[in-house]
């Protein structure tokens, strides 16, 4: 049934040509019976997993939206275009989605240097809104007030900043002050890496060493070598889960056992499918409600979307999120719908309550929350809070 409310592309769509505000306002954004909205992320590769998770839980809850007729009579409709994890080709469905397309907005983009790449090159420059981002990149939190592409994003997470600052305190508070890191080379990682000097530095502390991994790859080897001859008492990983268990798992093979804690993107379930009995005692900082826990209003609503037979996960319960915050700013929005509507709509939310997750802006501020919980993998695979 979700085929009918996604368009997949199964191959990279190209658009040649400069996008203007006027071009991308014009020609259809609107259309009186149907919002179309894009999607850019992987769908496919070794983080095709991420991306095929949210698609289908926007999805779901765009057709629930659908079949209780729509927004302000409007039905909603999700364009998917598979990037792959890869910056240009990222930017090229953002161009293609705007201008071929001719989405009203995009949602739930991924990745730090794919996201700030579409919006600085299309979005921005558009006026195109993009909510929701699996990025808790500085680069899309600064102000809109002194970096005008911001304007056009809408997070709903917290940053990689505040992640951070609570894994140190956390590790700290341990005795554990010999810390070292597991990089992404790129946005992504290095963002990960400046919060993690900057919680260090709070505290009179540094990095005893740190590896780089270059984004989709496997390598960790040189990395893995060089963590190791510091003797860490814990590592902090800012990758995706396959780097990051390629990393654990050399890691034991060199002898060194430190505290493992890695960041939000990772994906626990991903990473514990990956890692088996390895991931016990890794440590894990989420920016999402427990989504076991069904006691928390926002969690038994996104659990009600899943499939028969579909495991709850935070990317999951992230998606719906994203589209919740959507819906919520479209309704208020009205009927004579215009993207300068709907970005002032989000701008006035101020503790919109989704249901046991807040999420805040202003016109100065599109950061969106600054939740953060700590878990730990126990036995069994099982996340624990």
């Amino acid at each position: 049934m979700l085929r009918r409310f996604i368009l997949i592309a199964t191959s990279l769509l190209t658009f040649t040509g400069t996008s203007t505000p006027s071009l991308a306002a014009g020609a259809g954004a609107v259309d009186p019976t149907t919002l179309n909205f894009g999607m850019s992320a992987p769908f496919s590769g070794p983080n095709g997993a991420y991306g095929v998770e949210m698609r289908d839980i926007i999805a779901a809850y765009f057709q629930q939206i659908n079949a209780s007729g729509g927004i302000h009579g409007r039905k909603l409709q999700l364009v998917a275009l598979d990037d792959g994890y890869e910056t240009e080709r990222a930017v090229a469905n953002a161009r293609a989605l705007v201008e071929e397309k001719k989405v009203f907005g995009l949602i739930a983009s991924y990745g730090s240097s794919t996201t700030q790449a579409a919006v600085n090159e299309v979005l921005g420059p558009a006026g195109v809104p993009l909510v929701g981002a699996i990025s808790g990149s500085d680069a899309i939190r600064q102000s809109p007030k002194t970096h005008p592409n911001n304007r056009y994003v809408f997070n709903t997470r917290a940053s990689y900043a505040d992640e951070c600052e609570a894994i140190i305190g956390q590790l700290t508070s341990l005795g554990l002050n010999r810390i070292a890191v597991l990089y992404q080379n790129d946005a992504f990682g290095t963002s990960g890496l400046d919060g993690i000097a900057s919680a260090l530095r709070k505290r009179g502390l540094t990095t005893v060493a740190a590896g780089a991994v270059e984004r989709n790859s496997l390598d960790v080897g040189a990395a893995a070598q060089a963590v190791a001859q510091a003797n860490p008492q814990a590592v902090i990983m800012v990758a995706l889960y396959k780097p990051t268990a390629a990393f654990v798992r050399h890691m034991k093979k060199l002898g060194q056992n430190p505290q493992f804690v890695t960041l939000s993107p990772v994906g626990a379930d991903l990473l514990v499918r990956e890692l088996g009995d390895d991931a016990r005692g890794i440590g894990i900082s989420q920016v999402m409600p427990y989504p076991w826990n069904e006691v928390t209003p926002v969690v038994r609503e996104y659990q009600r979307l899943l499939a028969k037979g579909a495991r709850p996960s935070y990317y999951g319960l992230e998606a719906y999120i994203m589209a919740r915050t959507l819906i919520d700013a479209l309704r208020k929005s009205g009927r004579d719908l215009s993207r300068e509507k709907l970005i002032g709509s989000l701008e006035s939310m101020q503790n919109l309550d989704l249901g046991g997750y807040h999420i805040s802006y202003s016109p100065r501020d599109h950061s969106g929350s600054h939740f953060v919980d700590l878990t730990v993998v126990g036995n069994g695979g099982r996340v624990l809070h």
